[in-house]
């Protein structure tokens, strides 16, 4: 075995009402690739942290070629050759590209201040590296989340660590810039850095890892050679028992029910360029009990096409939309909500949950009405449903009155949903609904799914893993460059079909 270049041993970490981490070690070697691997809230993540120096441990200790060492921010940890790429992006979205890129280490000119234009030409050769076709200077608000990811993990690869640690990187992004990233992965490999890497995707593993951690409950369970370890042995010690798989039985032939949410004509204005669309001439329809998958590369305009059937572009669509083949007009996300619809976005901490609030009062945000009694608020049912959906979608907490930004990402998307399901949606849109979900997480997600359109409800899914579009759908759609270019039946899909028409001509 290479040399070892950070061990941690005896790591505990609490949080108010969670004992996060007890008596974890890891160890990381000179050129492999650690896979961390665990279900939602087995304190993979934490364990990160407290290594990258976003806080310190409880107990335990960190060595650093054989030398003690405690960061106290991710500055330090950055100084001494230990960088981060976090699954809940740690950008600043007032910045430009460039800027998030060099934060803190600018180019300075002989005056000692920033070298714009140097900070550009350096931002440019990263990306190009990644394969990101932005502008430097574009403000990183503008990026879309998987783009986001890109630029993450152009911050940390620039950095030039000893170790590396990435959190979820391949979550958001698509099978072109997951390659390009493998690729930037065996070149740092052969440099000798030392990488950890969390992922739910255990096929992954296969290209990339060279040894694994699997750990449950806050505790190490297991450390090995990926080589030793089976994909069953690595899911029985994820989950503790047997795991039963994630099958999906979706419809064998096109679904009879009646058409709930059609778009016609459907296209949204480019809001910066005036001559170009960002979705173009969409037809688009979902009927009563069944998935509609929606697939497309970056920048297909699968976001975008949710967002407009949701009605937070009312004021520059064009076409129109159908509700039991009424036309109406949605002039915002609460219109759209009275007609039936909800919205799970990409982005749950941004865009999806108030991280300030509890997760009772996340739970609860959109059906409010429901819980309300003269002007006053009924605590008592209120309080009643919150147990109801954390015991339905098995969230991890110790409590409703726990704040949502203390729980994992993937029991923050299950309280997502049950906040959306709480308004009783006829058409459910589910954007990138298990990014950053383990394997136990993702299968509870999917046999919620199918129980909903069971019930007759209408669920329209987008991701950008083909297997699970292919898994969780009953027809599929496809978008490039913001044009519809297919649509499948389940039984006449494939991955070579899909991504055919995918990929600009």
């Amino acid at each position: 075995m290479s040399a070892i270049t950070l061990q941690a041993t005896g790591i505990c970490k609490h949080f108010p009402g969670v004992k996060a981490l007890d008596d974890v070690s890891l160890t990381l070697r000179r050129g492999r690739l650690t896979a961390l691997l665990g279900e939602n809230g087995a304190g993979k993540s934490t364990l990160m942290n407290i290594l990258a120096g976003v806080f310190p441990p409880d107990a335990g200790e960190v060595l650093l070629d054989g030398e003690p060492v405690r960061f106290h921010s991710p500055r330090e940890a950055n100084a001494a050759g230990v960088a981060m790429i976090h699954q809940e992006l740690n950008l600043f979205g007032n910045l430009t590209v460039a800027q998030n890129l060099f934060l803190g280490r600018e180019p300075l000119n002989r005056l000692g201040l920033i070298d714009k234009s140097t900070l550009h030409e350096q931002a440019k050769v990263l990306l190009d590296k990644l394969d990101l076709d932005v502008d430097p200077g574009t403000p990183l608000a503008n990026l879309r989340v998987g783009q986001q990811q890109v630029v993450e993990i152009a911050k940390a690869v620039s950095c030039e660590a000893r170790v590396l640690i990435m959190d979820e990187p391949t979550s958001a992004i698509t099978e072109h810039e997951i390659d390009v990233l493998f690729g930037i992965i065996d070149d740092l490999k052969r440099q000798g850095v030392a990488i950890a890497y969390i992922t739910h995707k255990l096929e992954e593993l296969g290209r990339i890892g060279d040894d694994a951690l699997v750990m449950r409950d806050g505790q190490s369970i297991g450390a090995a050679p990926l080589t030793d370890l089976s994909h069953d042995e690595i899911v029985r010690m994820m989950v503790g028992r047997t795991f039963q798989g994630m099958e999906f039985q979706g419809k064998t032939g096109p679904s009879n029910g009646e058409v709930i949410l059609q778009a016609v004509n459907l296209s949204l204005p480019h809001p910066e360029r005036g001559d170009d669309y960002v979705l173009r001439e969409i037809d688009l329809n979902v009927r009563k009990g069944e998935v509609l998958g929606i697939f497309g590369l970056m920048g297909a305009g699968r976001t975008e096409l949710l967002e407009t059937l949701f009605g937070l572009h009312a004021k520059r669509v064009r076409g129109d939309l159908q509700i039991h083949g009424k036309t109406v007009t949605l002039g915002s996300p609460r219109e759209a909500i009275q007609h039936g619809l909800a919205l799970a976005p990409e982005d749950r901490k941004r865009e999806g949950l108030v991280l300030g609030m509890t997760v009772g009062e996340n739970a609860t945000l959109a059906s409010l009405r429901r819980f309300e009694r003269g002007g006053w608020l009924q605590e008592t049912a209120e309080r009643k449903s919150v147990e109801e959906a954390i015991e339905r979608f098995h969230v991890k907490t110790p409590s409703g009155d726990q704040r949502i930004r203390n729980l994992s990402g993937g029991n923050q998307q299950k309280v997502v949903l049950a906040k959306w399901l709480a308004t009783d949606p006829e058409v459910l849109l589910l954007d990138e609904p298990t990014r950053g979900i383990d394997v136990n997480a993702k299968a509870e997600i999917y046999a919620l799914i199918r129980e909903l359109v069971s019930e007759g409800l209408a669920v329209v899914v987008v991701s950008s893993e083909l297997p699970e579009i292919l898994t969780i759908s009953d027809r599929i759609a496809v978008l490039c460059e913001g044009r519809k270019t297919a649509e499948f039946e389940r039984s006449a899909a494939s991955e070579e079909a899909i991504m055919k028409a995918a990929l600009p001509t």
